[in-house]
């Protein structure tokens, strides 16, 4: 099984970048950081959140506080070119643990216990109750497509993903041009001993629309299958998303989903770019990869 791997250019494949996974240990969270917090509020009804002037809405069945992307031009891809997407809502933050564990409790769908790589959080069908606020992980594309059709979300689009990640003007990071990994994500550099964190940690380093932790601590699914040329056609106009593999493939990369965000053990700030774009295999339960979810605008 292959892990995470990146297509820098249709001419050059780069193979999985960390190759392990390190052990974690699994020790109480330092209480020294308070939450920041965010009001929930019934279906529909709205308030701004902080001071990104980003209006969350909380979806009834699981909790999820969804933010409006409005249907404006942005800049995607590596060489910037113009794309227009239909309005949607995308999930404020990353699903957590506590929310994951009312879709095992409701369903019976395995828990997050096992990993292909790293140590799982949960043990049996619990977790650290510290960790309740933390990202899920050690969930496979199929896990959070699951999840997604039980609350009655799905999986954010690449396209959907990016435009969330960067807003309307093309930077490199959802909060800027320069990297400031230190203060706005979690990442390699400043987690110490411990791995993921609270979703409400580095709040400063919020995408334009007020999302939290789109580049940092988890990696995340997106809906697409991963193909080489799909933003060589978006730049043309053709915004489809990329078909399901057919017939005999030779490629890993022919039968993968798409990775964005960059993840609490990753090193380099490339990584943590908005328009980075990584693949894996859809089976895969990884300590670094979970997921947020995502809803057509009605």
């Amino acid at each position: 099984m292959w892990r995470f791997q990146r297509q820098k250019n249709p001419l050059e494949t780069h193979q999985a970048f960390q190759a392990t996974v390190d052990t974690w240990l699994l020790r109480p969270r330092d209480p020294g950081n308070d939450p920041v917090t965010v009001q929930t509020v019934p279906r529909r009804a709205r308030q701004p959140y902080a001071d990104a002037g980003c209006e969350a809405v909380k979806h009834e069945k699981d909790g999820t506080q969804l933010v409006h992307i409005q249907a404006e031009v942005f800049l995607a891809g590596e060489e910037p070119f113009d794309v227009c997407l239909p309005g949607y809502c995308l999930a404020l933050h990353p699903v957590t643990n506590v929310q994951y564990q009312h879709f095992v409790e409701a369903t019976g769908h395995r828990p997050p216990n096992e990993a292909d790589y790293g140590e799982p959080v949960w043990r049996g069908w619990e977790f650290p109750p510290e960790k309740a606020d933390h990202p899920v992980v050690c969930v496979s594309w199929q896990d959070a497509q699951a999840y997604c059709q039980w609350a009655g979300l799905r999986l954010p689009s690449e396209l959907e993903w990016e435009k969330g990640a960067r807003g309307l003007d093309g930077r490199k990071y959802p909060w800027g041009g320069d990297w400031r990994g230190g203060q706005n994500c979690r990442w390699s550099g400043n987690r110490k001993d411990e791995t993921t964190c609270s979703v409400w940690e580095y709040a400063e380093g919020r995408s334009p629309w007020g999302l939290l932790q789109m580049a940092g601590n988890v990696m995340e699914w997106c809906a697409d299958w991963y193909t080489l040329e799909a933003y060589e056609r978006y730049s043309q106009g053709d915004l489809a998303a990329p078909e399901a593999p057919s017939g005999p493939v030779h490629s890993p990369a022919l039968r993968a989903r798409v990775l964005r965000g960059g993840d609490w053990r990753s090193v380099h700030p490339l990584i943590f770019q908005s328009t980075y774009r990584l693949y894996s295999n859809p089976g895969l339960r990884s300590a670094t990869v979970g997921f947020r979810c995502a809803e057509t605008a009605s």
